[in-house]
């Protein structure tokens, strides 16, 4: 049947959500599929573990959580907008099971160390995902097909934005979404932090469906603060996470170096990385794609501690006993200063393509929609008692004193050793020039002081 209810309905307990509930068969039946099932093997926050370690969860359990909210959002917009003629701007359950579906699927594509990965083996998850669910060779596109023929076509066109009604794309996607609001929760909690805290509740009881896509009554729009308050300081202290940057970076080298390797012929056969030779030569198919997870990479990564070349089980030997990279921020005044450091760092032994690097992370908390902008922005939309939408920042002077307000840095990263004096005269030169210009640095930015 194309949308059989179970018997009984199923759940799931879950620490944000306390209960996910399942009440539809092709809805449980993607969750048992060997697509999403690999999900569980790949972190939602990638190496930041490594710094927050009860950081654990994965893709599976953000997907489910997005699941969630979309389920409750669509149960209470049928519960009180619902639809009594096509050009009311209410709600049309009939859509309910395309949305459950997308809000499922709209991470499924994700890979093994999720941008790290894509980063140096241009991929793309956002097609990769598009692909699982068109492609007639997976079971999630079987299960999708269930409903009817097109109705792959349609969850997908939701992940793509392309989807007619706004409704449905906007609770996916948005400044304000059941994906954002998850991860926020769930990445608060599972860091031990409480700055992605914010009134889910209370965000999900003043949504309403409009002809343009989701708006927010006026009482609710506190709780909006909040969330986008909270979005902005879990950017700064945990996304941002220097640390988490320094690992990120050692991660890419050890892929660079190992795709680097093989490029030049000189992987030898024992440390071969049969899985990985698709993405290595460009010639990788979508099952190649999901035999990847990130307890695969890990497995190559304690081989190659032992491989005998010193970069790469350096770069291993790092990434699995957490050594990262020192970083520290830098500026237009002090950017000019990093070639000498970097020429300092390969002085004293290390290969600068690999041990240093230069990492800018930057978000932007809130933006106004821009319709000239490559990828505009929905803006958060208040109803007003007439009916009337008043922009989210135009009415509040906290959220409008950060809109358009691109906040991080850039940082710089070398090796934590060049900031230890050796007893050593051949080290000596280098760790001295070193210093030389971080103490110059530190003149020029006085940010740079103290945050090492």
């Amino acid at each position: 049947m194309p949308n059989e209810k179970l018997p009984r309905e199923k759940v799931f307990r879950d620490p944000v959500h306390n209960y996910i509930h399942v009440q539809d068969r092709v809805i449980l039946d993607l969750i048992n599929s060997p697509e999403m099932q690999r999900l569980r093997r790949i972190h939602q926050l990638g190496v930041s573990s490594i710094v927050f370690q009860g950081a654990e969860h994965t893709r599976f359990t953000h997907s489910l959580g997005v699941y969630e909210i979309a389920r409750e959002i669509c149960d209470n917009f049928a519960a009180n907008y619902p639809s009594q003629r096509p050009d009311d701007g209410l709600w049309d359950n009939s859509e309910r099971l395309l949305t459950l579906c997308a809000a499922l699927l709209h991470d499924i594509g994700h890979g093994a160390y999720s941008h790290t990965f894509e980063h140096i083996f241009n991929t793309n998850h956002e097609d990769i995902t598009r692909e699982i669910i068109t492609s007639p060779t997976t079971r999630v596109n079987a299960i999708l097909r269930r409903v009817s023929p097109d109705f792959p076509a349609q969850v997908a066109s939701v992940i793509d934005h392309h989807y007619p009604n706004p409704q449905v794309v906007q609770m996916i996607s948005s400044q304000i979404d059941a994906d954002r609001m998850d991860y926020l929760l769930r990445d608060a909690y599972n860091t031990g932090t409480n700055y992605g805290l914010f009134d889910l509740t209370r965000i999900l009881r003043v949504m309403r469906p409009y002809a343009g896509g989701i708006a927010f009554e006026p009482n609710g729009m506190h709780a909006v603060e909040d969330y986008i308050v909270s979005r902005f300081q879990m950017y700064q202290q945990v996304y941002f996470h220097p640390v988490s940057r320094g690992m990120e970076v050692v991660l890419t080298g050890v892929l660079k170096r190992a795709k680097e390797l093989y490029e030049a012929g000189s992987v030898k056969k024992e440390f071969r990385p049969r899985l990985l030779i698709p993405f290595f030569d460009q010639d990788f198919t979508l099952d190649d794609y999901l035999q990847l997870d990130d307890g695969v990479l890990t497995t190559y990564f304690h081989y190659w501690q032992r491989y005998p070349d010193p970069i790469l089980s350096d770069l291993a030997d790092r990434f699995l006993n957490r050594r990262p990279l020192k970083s520290l921020p830098f500026s237009t005044g002090t950017e000019g200063l990093l070639p000498a450091m970097s020429k300092a760092v390969a002085d004293a032994g290390f290969d600068p393509e690999y041990y240093t690097a230069i990492n800018n992370s930057f978000d932007l908390p809130y933006d106004q929609y821009d319709p000239t902008s490559a990828s505009p922005k929905t803006q958060i939309e208040i109803m007003q008692l007439d009916g009337s939408l008043e922009e989210l920042s135009t009415l509040s002077p906290l959220v409008a004193a950060i809109t358009g307000k691109v906040s991080g840095d850039q940082r710089y990263f070398f090796p934590k050793v060049m900031l230890t004096p050796k007893d050593d005269e051949h080290w000596q030169p280098a760790y001295g020039e070193f210093q030389r210009y971080l103490a110059h640095g530190q003149i020029i930015d006085p940010r740079i002081n103290g945050m090492l």
